[in-house]
């Protein structure tokens, strides 16, 4: 096995596919041809069930959980949260348990100098648009080690033996606090020097496209994003990132100074000593404490014959459906899901500081978090957080984000949430430029950092969430077409 720590190398290779769209295997056109085609191709039906219709899931006599008939795959439970934090310090709600860690990997390849990843076309029951493009391999435990008795998934042997290949990316990130009970995935990238045959549901991309891409409604799945967000692209002086700008020609002021943002480790508002005492003392000052208790119990929460859902309609409900998919390791099973109420919104506000490009991150407390918090986008929350003018006012920018004129948006589309577990779940997701007079005071548990800050803590577990990376991924250097 090979490995190396990120070096100066491996970042500009992650630079130069992220700055690169042309693509002789696959134009970007092309490939959203290729998902048309797959949608028309690959037989899909799903159906809603009632949780008794389904052959390897139960709920047990005492409605204590659902779960699956080996014990494996996930499992859904209810817990009681208690907490200092925000207006409600105490709720019930079911949440998803999967203590297992999966894999999303990817594997990628150099071609005449440009490092290319190879992607799958994949098609998850929860899926807005059925096909979205996901990372090599998407697997839980459960499905890697053939519970479900299928196939084994394409790929795997690249992620289980890597004594040939390099290891580029290799960390433990974190799934929906909310949805997911200190849920962990492990986003891993390899580098191949071998040849490996590319199955019909996958294709090379370059980082560029994969990029480009996301600003097309729910074609890259919630795993790529997370994937590729822990992708760092090296630190450089202001200097040399200016120098280099400057030789590209095809870089407008506003994608050069994301760039600047990203590369620049020393012009910053706060230290990054700083930022970890800021975040610590929320920690020590907030406190969460999750009870697991029976299902039948949890309060403001009714469960009958098809759906688990919340008395007043809000949130999420959790539903049984059937799926048929043509090409998966196993062609037919039945499952439950995460049916989301509401459409959700998650945005960065962005300023420049000193020249260089900030972000509004948000310390956020949700009850399946991992260690109390996550650094999160600045803005969070679902429709029903900002239905009426007073959840407008009250939630830190949110009205800010709402308001703000199209010349200030600079990223917006719909993002899907992860289809094995989420039912057409899918947020708004935004990136807004403020103007010059906006304000620099934050709240307490907001502060300004850099891109490249933000991408030193990808490093580490725990530090941002699923949504803020996701965000961050689809952040590119190259003009919109």
């Amino acid at each position: 096995m090979i490995y190396r720590a990120p070096e100066i190398a491996n970042s500009l290779s992650f630079l130069k596919s992220a700055l690169t769209v042309n693509n002789p295997f696959n134009t970007t056109t092309e490939v959203l041809q290729w998902i048309r085609q797959r949608n028309v191709e690959v037989q899909v039906e799903i159906n809603r069930i009632n949780f008794g219709e389904m052959t390897d899931w139960f709920i047990d006599d005492e409605k204590n959980k659902l779960q699956h008939i080996s014990g494996k795959f996930f499992s859904i439970e209810g817990v009681n949260i208690k907490t200092n934090w925000g207006k409600v310090s105490s709720w019930d709600q079911p949440i998803i348990n999967q203590p297992e860690i999966g894999f999303l990997g990817i594997i990628t390849k150099e071609f005449n100098g440009i490092l290319y990843f190879l992607m799958q076309a994949k098609i998850e029951p929860g899926n807005v648009n059925y096909v979205q493009i996901s990372p090599t391999l998407q697997a839980t435990k459960s499905n890697y080690t053939q519970v479900h008795r299928g196939k084994v998934p394409t790929y795997l042997e690249y992620f289980l033996d890597r004594k040939n290949n390099e290891i580029l990316i290799d960390q433990l990130q974190s799934e929906q606090g909310a949805r997911f009970l200190k849920k962990r995935n492990r986003n891993i990238i390899i580098k191949v020097n071998s040849d490996l045959r590319v199955g019909d549901d996958f294709c090379w991309l370059t980082l560029g496209q994969i990029k480009e891409l996301m600003r097309v409604d729910n074609i890259i799945n919630m795993d790529t994003r997370t994937v590729i967000s822990g992708i760092g692209f090296g630190n450089y002086s202001t200097d040399t990132i200016n120098l280099y700008t400057l030789m590209r020609n095809d870089i407008s002021e506003f994608y050069a100074g994301l760039l600047a943002s990203e590369l620049d480790s020393h012009s910053s508002l706060y230290s990054f000593d700083y930022i970890i005492h800021w975040f610590t003392n929320l920690k020590v000052k907030y406190e969460l404490e999750v009870k697991s208790v029976p299902l039948r119990e949890i309060s403001d929460w009714q469960i009958s014959d098809d759906c688990i859902k919340h008395q007043e309609n809000k949130f999420f409900q959790v539903i049984a459906v059937n799926v048929t998919i043509s090409n998966r390791e196993v062609k037919s099973w039945n499952q439950p899901l995460i049916a989301p109420t509401q459409e959700g919104i998650c945005a960065f506000v962005i300023k420049k500081i000193d020249g260089v490009f900030h972000f509004i991150v948000q310390a956020k407390l949700e009850c399946g978090n991992f260690d109390i918090l996550e650094m999160a986008p600045t803005v969070q929350c679902i429709t029903g957080s900002y239905s009426g003018e007073d959840s407008r006012t009250n939630l830190p920018f949110l009205d800010y984000v709402l308001s703000a004129p199209q010349s200030n948006v600079a990223f917006d589309t719909l993002q899907s949430e992860e289809g094995g577990r989420f039912f057409q779940e899918q947020n708004r997701n935004l990136i807004i430029v403020t103007d010059e007079d906006f304000e620099m005071n934050l709240p307490a548990n907001y502060i300004w950092m850099t891109l490249n800050q933000l991408k030193t803590f990808i490093k580490f577990n725990n530090y941002l969430n699923i949504q803020a990376r996701s965000l961050i991924s689809a952040i590119s250097f190259i003009d919109k077409k």
